[in-house]
């Protein structure tokens, strides 16, 4: 039922993501290129104030910091922005809504489907980043075949992020105050998430791993780096914890959202 349905509305589905992708460069001289100039000089910017802090004494955790850092950041932006623009799809497209009868969760899953398609364009710079200190032999990342295998934790990220996404634009039409304190919580899982330092620097408190390691987030960031940035094979552990996490968070976000859908229009 749900597959047909979202077959039968797919170029609506697909006429939103493009305008999604629009709107948010429409008022940009430099438009879409600032996809991969923001990542490239935030990366630039944060490797200079933290590169000596972090990216030294940091043993066989970090293979090449600037790389590890982009990755960290790239993903992490990707889960901050759509979830953040799934939450308000529901409240901005109020207007739409009570004119025009169309599925609802259309509106976040666009959300987080534009955002995937600027976030894959981004990896252009983190492929630029890898071809360079390989080119140079400075510090390069260890490309395997198992770099191949990149996909699979971005597909588990998209998944974990539309989860999110639903469960969000359903509170979000009933508690208008989820939004700030989803900003304070965003901040709160950049820097409890490993994209600056390596875990092993958090020291030995136990309580701290046990968290580090309940963090889904933590698990897909790994995996990627594992990949692009190690030549590894992909841990099993975080592949069947990010992998079991993210559908559950789907499958509870997609049953919140089917009960309450109906009585959005009395809220928004």
């Amino acid at each position: 039922m749900f597959f047909r349905e979202l077959y039968n509305y797919r170029y609506l589905l697909r006429e939103i993501v493009a305008k999604n992708i629009k709107i948010q460069y429409r008022n940009s001289v430099l438009g879409i290129f600032w996809t991969f100039l923001q990542p490239l000089l935030t990366t630039l910017v944060l490797v200079f104030i933290f590169g000596y802090l972090w990216g030294r004494d940091s043993g066989e955790d970090i293979v090449n910091y600037p790389i590890y850092l982009l990755c960290g950041r790239l993903l992490y932006e990707f889960y901050s922005q759509s979830t953040k623009r799934a939450m308000r799809s529901v409240t901005n497209s109020a207007s739409v809504i009570k004119k025009v009868k169309v599925p609802k969760y259309i509106y976040p899953l666009s959300n987080v489907i534009s955002n995937f398609i600027t976030f894959l364009i981004s990896l252009l710079v983190l492929a630029g980043f890898a071809l360079f200190f390989f080119l140079t032999k400075n510090d390069p990342p260890r490309i395997t075949p198992y770099a191949l295998l990149f996909p699979a934790p971005l597909l588990i990220l998209f998944l974990l992020c539309t989860g999110i996404g639903l469960i969000l634009s359903s509170l979000a039409v009933f508690f208008k105050d989820i939004e700030y304190l989803y900003d304070v919580f965003c901040m709160l899982l950049f820097y409890f998430t490993p994209i600056l330092y390596a875990p092993r620097q958090l020291g030995g408190n136990r309580v701290l791993h046990m968290a580090l390691m309940a963090n889904p987030l933590y698990s897909i960031l790994e995996m990627f780096r594992d990949c692009v940035l190690r030549g590894q094979l992909l841990n099993p552990n975080h592949l069947f914890y990010s992998l079991g996490f993210s559908l559950a968070v789907l499958l509870i976000g997609g049953i919140l959202f089917w009960k309450k859908q109906d009585r959005f229009i009395l809220y928004i």
